[in-house]
Formats: structure tokens, C-alpha cells, sequence
């Protein structure tokens, strides 16, 4: 158990003051990165499966040079696309962390799943992570034939604040006519910028995401627009949320953002959206990037593949 809560303390450091918070994420991140290298990162976080193809590519999206993490099966033309995002409180994380499930997934489904790099805060606040998480997506869907992907099969797919930013261009997508998505995997997302609900105080302390670096990394996140009413933020305070793609909610039960999922599919339920609720209740928050740890994960990618197989 030490070992384990010497990882957890890598993956989710505890933050000091805002100007070192500042200072010391571009160190954080090379630290996050180097463990994900690592004999025991690969094991915490694991390795792609061999069944796809995975490779890397430097694109140009929005005039920006951006690397994308693309998940390929080996056979198969005109394949569904997923965007997937990743998670790391819109502060930190690469499109590594999640490639052990992304793999997976694709590998299950026989989807193409294409996981790029945002823009990360406090460097680039709010909204500079969902404007690249909607450019990500457009061009996935305008270059869908070069990846030979079907452009008519999308979906979004993203963890914790990747989840949260998943649900803001699937409304995005439906209130710009498009790119038109067939289904949304939001896991454990965070999709309230403010509210406090009792999720967070029952696993106020739990282990990978605390409450308080909860708060810092919206704050970190925001930067001077902290307290803005944009939804985009908060993709749950959207005014409306009929006419979205099927959903698939996947909740951690030790998780202080459990009640943000819970909430959202309740929200989406209510507006008429196709919506699936997930729990699993041993799991803790990030499970699906951390098999080594988190015998869910495996199971999370068979949940998320059947969605997929239905709507894609």
C-alpha cells in the first residue's frame, strides 16, 4: 500500500500556492511523463495492445501544430471514428495515459480512435481546451477520409476532464449542425465547475483525485475567468440538452466527481437523450487509466465496446 500511495501522490501531487502551481506544472508533467515511461508506469498505467496499430502524428488543426495518438485496427476500411480525450484535471495528462483503454477499445469495436493533445492551464486558461477539443473534433470529421474513416460513424469518448470536454462539443456539435456525432462515452466526467455535491465529501480524501486539487485544478483552469457563466465550463448548466447522441455515463463509486456523472445522466435522461449509467462502485477515479491497479478497467472496456457496437 505504500508503494501504491507513492504512485497516486506522482499521478495527483498535492498543490501548493497558485504561483507555484504555475511554476511547477511543465516539471510536473515531464515528472508525470518519465513515470509513464518507466518500468513501473507501464505497468500502472499499461501498454497498447498489439491487436491495433498505434502511431503518432504531428497535424495541423486551427493553424496549431497538434500530436495525435491514433488507434488503428489492422484490417478494415471506412472504420467509425472516436475522438477520445484525456483526462488530467485540464492541467496535465497526455494522450499516452489513456492509451492502454483506447487500444482496447478500438481493438474491441473495430473503431479508429484518434486521442489528441489541448492545450493545458494554467499556461492556456479556459477556454482554450475546448476550443481545441472542437477544432480536434472538426477535423476529424473533415479528414476522416485520409485516416480512412467513415465521417457519417463519430462518436466522443473522454475521462474526468477529457469526460467533461467530450459532453461540451457533443452539445457543441448538435448546436452547430454538426459534425454529427452518433454517441457520447463520458467517463467519470467532470461537467460542474462550482457546485459542491456530496460525492466530494464522502471521498473528499480519496486516493488519485482529491477534493482540494479538485478546486485548484478548476481554479488553475479558469484562470481570471473564474465564476464565468460560459456552459462551456460547466456543460451541465446548458439550457438545453435534447436532441443529443445516445449517451454511455461511466461512474466511479469512490470518486469525489461521482455525483457530477450521476447528475449529468439524469440530466440527459430527462431531456429525452438515450443515456446508460454505469456504476462501479469499488472503482476509484481514473480506474480506467490505471489497469495495474484497477481490475475494472478491463471490464470498463468491454461496458464501453458494447455502447459502441450499438450506436457506431
Amino acid at each position: 500500500m505504500t508503494l501504491l500511495s507513492s504512485l497516486f501522490t506522482l499521478l495527483e501531487p498535492r498543490l501548493s500556492t497558485p504561483v507555484d502551481q504555475e511554476r511547477d506544472f511543465p516539471a510536473r508533467r515531464a515528472s508525470r511523463a518519465t513515470l509513464q515511461r518507466s518500468a513501473v508506469g507501464r505497468r500502472l498505467f499499461g501498454e497498447p495492445t498489439d491487436a491495433v496499430e498505434t502511431f503518432s502524428r504531428t497535424v495541423t488543426i486551427e493553424g496549431r501544430q497538434r500530436r495525435v495518438l491514433v488507434h488503428r485496427p489492422h484490417a478494415g476500411t471506412g472504420l467509425p471514428g472516436v475522438l477520445n480525450l484525456h483526462g488530467g484535471g485540464w492541467v496535465q495528462g497526455n494522450p499516452e495515459q489513456s492509451a492502454w483503454f483506447a487500444s482496447r477499445v478500438a481493438a474491441r469495436t473495430g473503431v479508429v480512435v484518434v486521442s489528441p493533445e489541448y492545450r493545458l492551464a494554467p499556461e492556456d486558461p479556459f477556454p482554450a481546451a475546448v476550443e481545441d477539443a472542437w477544432a480536434a473534433l472538426q477535423w476529424l470529421a473533415e479528414e476522416a477520409e485520409g485516416l480512412d474513416v467513415d465521417p457519417s460513424r463519430l462518436a466522443v469518448m473522454g475521462d474526468s476532464a477529457g469526460g467533461g470536454l467530450a459532453a461540451t462539443v457533443a452539445l457543441m456539435a448538435r448546436d452547430e449542425g454538426g459534425p454529427a456525432l452518433r454517441a457520447q462515452v463520458l467517463i467519470y466526467p467532470g461537467v460542474e465547475a462550482y457546485e459542491r455535491w456530496p460525492s466530494e465529501d464522502e471521498h473528499a480524501d480519496a486516493p488519485v483525485l482529491t477534493s482540494r486539487n479538485m478546486r485548484s485544478f478548476v481554479r488553475l483552469y479558469l484562470g481570471d475567468a473564474y465564476g464565468t457563466t460560459d456552459w462551456r465550463a460547466s456543460p451541465i448548466r446548458h439550457r438545453d440538452h435534447a436532441g443529443l447522441p445516445p449517451a454511455l455515463v461511466v461512474v466511479a463509486g469512490r470518486d469525489p466527481l461521482a455525483d457530477n456523472g450521476r447528475r449529468y445522466a439524469r440530466v440527459l435522461g430527462e431531456a429525452g437523450v438515450s443515456v446508460r449509467l454505469e456504476e462501479f462502485g469499488r472503482a476509484l477515479h481514473g480506474f480506467v487509466s490505471l489497469p495495474g491497479v484497477q481490475p475494472d478497467a478491463a471490464v470498463a472496456v468491454e461496458s464501453v465496446a458494447h455502447f459502441l457496437d450499438e450506436h457506431l
